[in-house]
């Protein structure tokens, strides 16, 4: 049996396709963007909503996706800035042991 999907359906946007229905996420108000983004200013509260809203499976997925997408970058500055962090450190000592 095949699984429907929550979001409604529309046609695709060529007129000459007669094709199956493309599933459509409900769209994202730009009041709920404004807020989403508000709620990042906010420490923690942010990482809690990111991780909240990226493993949800009743989220919309472009909010789940977004927030995915926000939780990769975030790792990867992390991870960057203790690079840097641990390079800048070394050098320091290492002049310091001079």
């Amino acid at each position: 049996m095949e699984q429907q999907s929550p979001f409604p359906t529309q046609e695709p946007h060529s007129a000459y396709s007669h094709g199956p229905q493309v599933p459509m996420a409900p769209v994202i108000s730009m009041g709920q963007w404004v807020v989403s983004l508000l709620l990042m200013l906010i420490p923690l509260v942010n990482i809690i909503l990111l991780i909240v809203w990226a493993s949800s499976s009743s989220e919309n997925p472009n909010r789940k996706h977004w927030a995915g997408a926000q939780l990769i970058f975030m790792a990867v500055g992390t991870g960057l800035y203790f690079l840097m962090m641990a390079t800048f450190g070394a050098a320091i000592l290492g002049l310091a042991g001079q």
